[in-house]
């Protein structure tokens, strides 16, 4: 049983709450009183509300966010009805602006905004001594980073065991992309280094191998940033994993010169390229040198064994489907293992707003907020759109056709038209995006290469056979019977030794 009880709803059980291990780690001498308890968004409402009553708690505190605010909002309510006298306190990005308007906020008793690592110690404190404070929404003042208790001692075994660690080394964004939450954070603040590393060798210590930073801008600050990965590399061991979001135009010889040194399967670069027009760059305030990013990618990809995760956004105010198919086209150019198509979102406080009239922006109104039409591009064509996403997600950025992609575009064909052909080609076929069967998509792209772009049967069936044994598959799809073909071990001597990050995108 505890007087204050910590929760919110992931989105899948793998992610830990990194928030809320930062408001337990600052409760001070109520941490002994309090407790985290943690969910998915796929959980029951009735489950989770009676785990939360078994603790007996005055005091709830919810973390909301964009994918769980409607699944919160109902539990809130539940709340209400069976313990009236449990206050709810709520915190976290999507009840830290435009507040006013949100059935979860007129639900709760109290809302604080902003980084509440310090804040909410404070109001627990006057709740439990039986104060009410004035104001119902608290707007918590931007603490100093080194006030604020570091959480890495909350993850627990388990979590080590089969969670991503968050973890970061700095808070703020220095750029002032219109989309984004983070350019309401400037300026970057850091943790101190030496408290921050030390903790990373603590997490070591205890086992831990896979870190995700959640810095928005890691290769910011390069004394930091060099420090960070040295201390990695000078630790290394076999598993290690190191997620890393990177400034798309920087980095200098400096940092190339640690990346290099990196086994293969050790980092990964979430890398923000969201658009190449440079229009509606400088429309929605983001700076970026595609010269130079052009160049960052093509180190990253001959010199490196870095896995680079790269996102292009749909629906930016201005952007014609022409010159996002030139835009992507120009990023699948540069290689890198994955691209990931996201949809434009209207989060809350954000100023792309100002855009709405001018370029007829129009958003669904139910989180997560995405575009659902603009003035260059239509309901249909955003639709469209989502399914090419979908089936990008499928066949390219799986790594279940690695070697079978590469049938797909030659001698300068555009890599989106061709994509977009299959994704309507697909979707008149099966009518569905979800729910295929390997072995049935498997054979769907090979009905497509060789009936409708006309490639060679017997490249795309061995394409297809490496491909769909290198995950450890033995069975042979009957669409592949009548072709001679390796045997599975044969093809996977070679992929067998590499790391599975790389392992899924790499062939021998």
């Amino acid at each position: 049983m505890s007087e204050i009880v910590l929760a919110t709803l992931n989105a899948r059980y793998c992610h830990a709450a990194f928030g809320l291990r930062y408001l337990l780690a600052n409760l001070g001498p109520l941490r002994d009183s309090a407790t985290l308890l943690e969910f998915s968004i796929n959980d029951q409402t009735i489950d989770i509300l009676a785990r939360l009553l078994a603790q007996q708690p005055r005091i709830i505190g919810l973390g909301v966010y964009i994918w769980n605010v409607q699944a919160i909002t109902r539990l809130v309510a539940d709340l209400k009805r069976v313990r009236p006298g449990i206050l709810i306190v709520l915190g976290g990005p999507e009840v830290s602006y435009e507040w006013q308007t949100q059935p979860v906020v007129e639900l709760a008793d109290y809302v604080i905004t902003g980084e509440a690592d310090l804040e909410f110690a404070r109001l627990c404190e006057q709740l439990l001594d039986g104060e009410q404070p004035a104001e119902k929404v608290i707007h918590a003042t931007v603490p100093q980073l080194d006030q604020i208790a570091l959480p890495y001692d909350c993850y627990t075994e388990e979590d080590l065991a089969h969670r991503v660690l968050y973890v970061e080394a700095s808070r703020g964004c220095p750029f002032t992309c219109e989309f984004c939450l983070s350019a309401l954070e400037i300026p970057v603040r850091a943790f101190s280094q030496e408290a921050f590393l030390a903790a990373m060798q603590t997490l070591l210590d205890r086992g831990a191998r896979q870190f995700k930073f959640v810095d928005r801008t890691f290769n910011l600050n390069l004394r930091y940033s060099q420090a960070v990965l040295q201390f990695f590399l000078d630790r290394y061991v076999p598993g290690l994993f190191l997620h890393f979001e990177m400034i798309p135009d920087r980095l200098p010889d400096s940092l190339r010169t640690l990346i290099r040194k990196f086994p293969a399967g050790t980092l990964q670069f979430e890398i923000g390229v969201q658009t190449f027009n440079d229009d509606v760059g400088v429309r929605i305030s983001r700076r970026q040198d595609n010269r130079k990013l052009a160049d960052n990618f093509q180190f990253l990809r001959k010199e490196t064994d870095v896995h680079i995760h790269a996102d292009l956004i749909v629906g930016l105010p201005g952007e014609t489907l022409e010159s996002f198919a030139a835009g992507f086209d120009r990023l699948v150019g540069l290689d890198p293992q994955e691209i990931q198509v996201g949809f434009l979102k209207r989060l809350r406080g954000t100023p792309i707003i100002r855009h709405d009239s001018e370029f007829h922006m129009v958003y669904s109104p139910v989180a997560p907020y995405e575009i659902l039409a603009t003035r260059e591009m239509s309901f249909e064509e955003i639709h469209a759109l989502r399914r090419f996403a979908r089936y990008w997600d499928l066949i390219s950025n799986s790594g279940n056709f690695v070697q079978t992609r590469q049938q797909f575009w030659r001698n300068g064909e555009s890599p989106f038209a061709i994509f977009q052909q299959l994704s309507q080609w697909l979707f008149s076929r099966e009518g569905r995006t979800h729910g295929i069967p390997l072995p049935r998509l498997a054979e769907l792209v090979f009905l497509f290469l060789t009936e409708v772009l006309q490639r060679d049967e017997e490249d795309c069936a061995l394409s297809l056979w490496r491909d769909y044994t290198h995950g450890g598959r033995e069975d042979r799809p009957h669409f592949l019977r009548r072709f001679e073909l390796p045997a599975p071990r044969e093809l996977r001597e070679h992929s067998a030794q590499l790391p599975f990050r790389q392992a899924r995108h790499i062939r021998a």
